[in-house]
């Protein structure tokens, strides 16, 4: 509940600021062109991801953990519920991705409402549990570059892999995703395989 209110104490701070003409936000989308929505939502996705990336793993650290993120790990077998839990000071730093992201990259409010969508969406995906995509995903090439629930599950598990939000790639430059997945993947017979 704690968290709903900073992020909807956010959303009110951008709005207050939008309306004082403060923020880089737009609603007629011939401004940039409708093609910039397209990529202004890829980009506003890789950013949050690498922003989520590096706070998430920092608040792995020891001496920030129990303040930042140990109410979200009290869920070693993840629910859909766990994508709301969020320690208090963790939801600010979250929070501020989205108030930073509105003064420094133009969106259309379609677009903030899409990629707000997105995070909603993909955080309740990632915390269904390992096995609850079809069983193409992870050997198909987009679900090696994506996360899904049996990734972010191995999270849960050993706390020190899988620190991405959308995308594995930081993981996999940074030496923090969990061999095993790999392998899993590779040694598994793919549902094209199976009789």
């Amino acid at each position: 509940m704690l968290s709903s209110a900073v992020f909807a104490l956010a959303a009110a701070l951008i709005l207050s600021v939008y309306t004082a003409g403060g923020t880089k936000l737009y609603t007629d989308p011939r401004e940039y062109g409708l093609w910039y929505l397209g990529v202004s939502y890829g980009i506003s996705l890789l950013l949050q991801d690498t922003y989520f990336y590096f706070t998430h793993r920092l608040f792995h650290h020891p001496k920030l953990f129990s303040w930042l993120h140990q109410g979200h790990h009290r869920s070693r077998y993840p629910t859909p519920w766990t994508s709301f839990a969020f320690d208090p000071l963790e939801a600010v730093v979250q929070a501020l991705f989205l108030v930073g992201l509105v003064f420094l990259l133009p969106l259309h409010f379609i677009t903030m409402i899409a990629v707000l969508a997105t995070m909603t969406m993909w955080a309740v995906l990632n915390h269904l549990g390992p096995d609850r995509l079809p069983s193409l995903f992870p050997h198909h090439w987009l679900g090696r570059w994506l996360i899904g629930p049996a990734h972010h599950s191995i999270h849960h598990l050993k706390y020190t892999v899988h620190y991405g939000l959308y995308f594995t790639f930081w993981d996999c430059l940074l030496g923090s995703e969990d061999p095993g997945y790999r392998q899993s993947i590779k040694n598994s017979p793919s549902p094209d395989s199976q009789g």
